[in-house]
């Protein structure tokens, strides 16, 4: 019996408990008045919990954790062995909870101190369960732009799946199944592991460095990547071909421009030290629990941090092109949420935003009623409004009573197609006449929604599902120059995420700037929550 305790708690203890079960009914004649106390208990303690109190309720207040059963000794080794490795999911160290609970159980003398031990299982259990199947922060009160909804579920069902289950293996059900987030648990104990065993060692020289150089700063750049595990052990002093392979590897790897050359960006890269990319895993980890749903066997995948917007099919990629974030201003930054795409339009107008009318363009308007003159300018029927009889200046943002629109058009702000996954937040895909942008590092200049370097393709790839010759379907279309709404006959999930680490087809981690600084606030949050990191810094 005591194996089933791996704490501080004592063979006798446990037999005292396991006789007092055996006093109360659970596995002898039952004492009446004994039982009825035990239930009470119960149904005091979990009156706290809706959740709680509902599972007794429905099992007439018999225990699970507390009976003379191998099968309640299986879940108290199976609650309390999972208390302990909660720092392995990203979470706070729940050992001091276990030790609690351990303590509890060796204090019972009563019958009604076992029904309130029987209820402190049960919330402990139904706590952590939550907190490794959606996360323990709830996305919005971290930072108003993360407005993803939570997979909650019944927590109920958490008690009633580990009545009904071989504990352990209930256990592992918990958090998410993913790859992703197998793979950023690995990652997080191969950091700590380095950190334990000294880090990545000296910073480089934040100054340029490209092939043909040599120097201290060459040998501290060459003895980080060493370290980071990019370049195989040498005592080459030079910027050889061998190193500008390795800068190109880790340029790659971080959202860089993968020229070879080792500029300020890339060196600043370079010197963010171990305990900062784990922060990155830890948050990530996180992100992936308030996912933890079915995402769809077909989906778009927008990773604003990562500038791309992928198609999954069956969990592999395939397509991806690069996209336009907004503007990391508190009006344009993009949102995180997911949706469905509906439909796609080929030949857009552009219905101006009520914010930018107000911010952008009626002050043009004042200035010059002539101002914007590429967009049409309405009244609430739909007619076009004169710029010479409107007296603009007596407008304010308020009370603004035109709606603005620009044509189709190859130089209309949306391009020639927009993808639609209707939702409040006016967030959509679309193509645009500003491609020069998608050659730039950091693509954030949106006013929220997300542009798409290679919008033809894209509609191409979601066409495909549909039409035989999905190319000269949407050229036909697109050739008519006429608005056009093309439903998608099978919706789409799409979701819109902000991944500073992430794990690549190869399964190696990436990591990328935290350009809105959500990242920054999710961590400062989940150390208020009492995650930690390891006390060994590198």
């Amino acid at each position: 019996m005591i194996t089933m305790f791996p704490f501080r708690f004592s063979l006798t203890r446990s037999l005292a408990i396991s006789a007092l079960c055996l006093t109360v009914g659970f596995g002898g004649a039952p004492a009446q008045a004994q039982v009825t106390a035990y239930k009470q208990a119960i149904a005091e303690a979990a009156s706290v919990d809706e959740a709680v109190g509902a599972f007794y309720r429905q099992g007439k207040y018999e225990p699970i954790w507390t009976a003379d059963t191998d099968e309640s000794r299986a879940r108290r080794a199976a609650l309390l062995d999972a208390l302990t490795r909660t720092s392995q999911h990203g979470l706070p160290d729940m050992t001091p909870v276990a030790d609690k609970l351990v303590k509890m159980l060796g204090e019972v003398r009563t019958t009604r101190d076992l029904g309130r031990a029987e209820v402190a299982l049960s919330q402990a259990f139904v706590d952590l369960a939550t907190d490794l199947q959606i996360g323990q922060i709830v996305p919005s009160s971290v930072d108003n732009g993360i407005v993803r909804k939570l997979p909650e579920r019944d927590r109920t069902q958490y008690l009633v799946g580990m009545a009904s289950s071989k504990p352990t293996a209930f256990m592992r059900t918990l958090p998410p199944a993913t790859q992703e987030y197998r793979a950023l648990m690995k990652e997080k104990l191969r950091l700590e592991k380095l950190m334990a065993d000294g880090g990545w060692g000296a910073k480089v020289p934040v100054r340029k460095m490209e092939p043909g150089q040599s120097g201290d700063g060459v040998v501290a750049l060459r003895n980080r990547l060493i370290n980071m595990g990019y370049l195989k052990t040498s005592a080459t002093r030079s910027y050889d071909s061998t190193l500008q392979s390795a800068v190109q590897q880790f340029q790659v790897e971080h959202g860089l421009e993968a020229d070879g050359v080792a500029g300020k960006s890339t060196i600043e890269q370079i010197n963010i030290p171990i305990r900062d990319r784990l922060k990155s895993i830890i948050v990530a980890m996180e992100r992936e629990r308030w996912m933890n749903r079915d995402r769809g066997t077909r989906h778009v995948l927008v990773n604003q941090t990562d500038f791309t917007a992928k198609i999954i099919d069956e969990g592999k990629v395939t397509f991806v092109t690069r996209s336009v974030i907004g503007k990391n201003t508190s009006d344009r930054r993009s949102p995180e949420f997911s949706d469905v795409m509906e439909h796609m339009v080929i030949n857009p107008s552009w219905y101006v935003p009520r914010s930018i009318i107000a911010n952008e363009y009626l002050p043009k308007l004042r200035a010059n009623p002539n101002a914007v003159s590429h967009l049409e300018i309405t009244d609430s029927r739909g007619r076009r409004v004169s710029r010479g009889s409107a007296n603009f200046a007596k407008y304010s943002g308020r009370n603004f009573p035109f709606a603005m629109r620009q044509p189709p058009g190859p130089k209309n702000a949306l391009g020639l197609v927009k993808f639609m996954f209707p939702n409040k937040h006016n967030i959509y895909l679309h193509d645009t006449p500003q491609k020069h942008l998608f050659s730039r590092e950091v693509r954030a200049y949106s006013h929220g929604c997300i542009r798409l370097a290679q919008p033809f393709e894209f509609a191409y790839t979601l066409l495909a599902k549909q039409e035989q010759d999905p190319k000269g379907y949407f050229h036909r279309v697109l050739n008519s120059g006429q608005e056009t709404k093309v439903p998608l006959k099978q919706t789409i999930p799409v979701h819109i995420i902000y991944r500073t680490a992430f794990t690549s087809p190869k399964g190696r981690t990436e990591y990328r700037r935290d350009i809105y600084g959500r990242d920054a606030k999710i961590w400062n949050a989940l150390s208020r929550q009492g995650v930690a990191l390891p006390s060994v810094q590198g």
